[in-house]
């Protein structure tokens, strides 16, 4: 990622100073934050991520203000803090330390977050820069690749290969900036859930195609996103993304890895994957492997229409345009495990083998 030129300390600093310059000049002070929504981006297929458009919001302090206003200086304190001393925080641990905030402190950690996120968009950074850490891990991968870290007490390089774990798997770290890799794969291949990507590692299926698989565990987290992204871009590998045929599953698992969120605009641009395609389940998978489905339900149906009506990414590519009309007109979903219908190793022997020898006919 871009490294900004003045450390993140001293832009916190900066910050402050503006607002401490604003209350002695007898101003009210004010912060001015990126719209973090689909209505604030737009999607360009040469640069391949959704971007802001510029639209802001503007927080003053008044009356109404007062206690936000705080929670987010508190906050970029604690950040602060956090840089300096080069520790980190999960956000669940940066809402309980507000607890020592008297009335500044967060009742729910919803709005904890909602303040991280703000302050990170503020920056246009990611929130590891600023000390904050997610929950969540960041994916799971194994196959063919060796990945290079450093123990980071001594500074040995350490050389882990992503075959040699069993029956297991290489987790993936919340930030990946500084790993290397080497790898003579043909392709990645990110799956959705945990129990396919345990099938296919069972089976050994990364020797069989030559790849390196990994498991997103549903929407994938930033580390593993920037992951893929760095591995695709450095080593030069195609991404095929498998997951399951709903529109929560194209429109939030894959759509997210592929160009980002409107939430996270500001850093769409290292935290997404535009070189992915889809390679399944897909409507016409439905039909074609005669797989069992599901009903959808009215949150699939809202979800589909609403992507339709208003995702910058759907709306570009009439290909999936038709993909959604089709799946609302069959009325149904399905999933990758709906495949086992044919057997438990259909997904291996015949799905999969089939779908690869048409990379070029995958859903943008």
């Amino acid at each position: 990622m871009a490294k900004k030129s003045v450390p993140m300390a001293e832009r916190i600093t900066g910050e402050a100073r503006d607002i401490h310059r604003s209350i002695l000049a007898g101003k009210k002070p004010s912060m001015r934050f990126p719209l973090r929504s689909l209505q604030n981006v737009r999607y360009r297929p040469e640069v391949g991520y959704f971007e802001l458009k510029g639209r802001r919001k503007e927080r003053t302090l008044t009356v109404g203000t007062v206690k936000t206003f705080a929670q987010t200086l508190r906050m970029l304190s604690l950040s602060k803090d956090l840089v300096d001393g080069d520790d980190i925080a999960t956000k669940r641990e940066a809402y309980y330390v507000s607890k020592n905030w008297g009335p500044a402190r967060f009742d729910d950690q919803p709005e904890s977050d909602t303040v991280i996120d703000d302050i990170e968009a503020l920056f246009s950074v990611n929130r590891e820069q600023l000390g904050f850490i997610p929950e969540e891990k960041g994916g799971e991968v194994a196959g063919r690749l060796v990945v290079i870290d450093q123990d980071r007490d001594t500074g040995k390089t350490l050389r882990i290969d992503c075959t040699k774990f069993g029956s297991g798997a290489y987790s993936i770290p919340i930030s990946v900036e500084h790993l290397k890799f080497e790898t003579k794969a043909r392709f990645i291949l990110a799956i959705e859930t945990a129990g396919m990507f345990q099938r296919l590692v069972k089976h050994n299926y990364w020797k069989r195609a030559d790849c390196i698989l990994v498991s997103m565990g549903g929407v994938p987290t930033r580390a593993c996103r920037r992951f893929v992204r760095r591995l695709s871009d450095e080593k030069k590998l195609p991404v095929y993304v498998f997951v399951d045929c709903d529109p929560y599953g194209i429109g939030n698992i894959y759509r997210t890895l592929k160009v980002g969120s409107g939430n996270a605009a500001h850093i769409n641009e290292y935290f997404c994957v535009p070189q992915a395609t889809y390679l399944g389940i897909t409507p016409d998978d439905i039909v074609d492997y005669k797989l069992p489905t599901h009903p959808l339900k009215d949150v699939d149906i809202k979800r589909a229409r609403d992507a339709l009506k208003n995702d910058p990414f759907v709306l570009h590519h009439k290909a999936w345009q038709a993909a959604f009309d089709k799946l609302l007109d069959m009325g149904v979903r399905a999933e990758q495990q709906a495949l086992a219908k044919w057997g438990l190793n259909y997904v291996i022997d015949t799905y999969l083998p089939e779908k690869l020898k048409h990379p070029e006919r995958f859903l943008p």
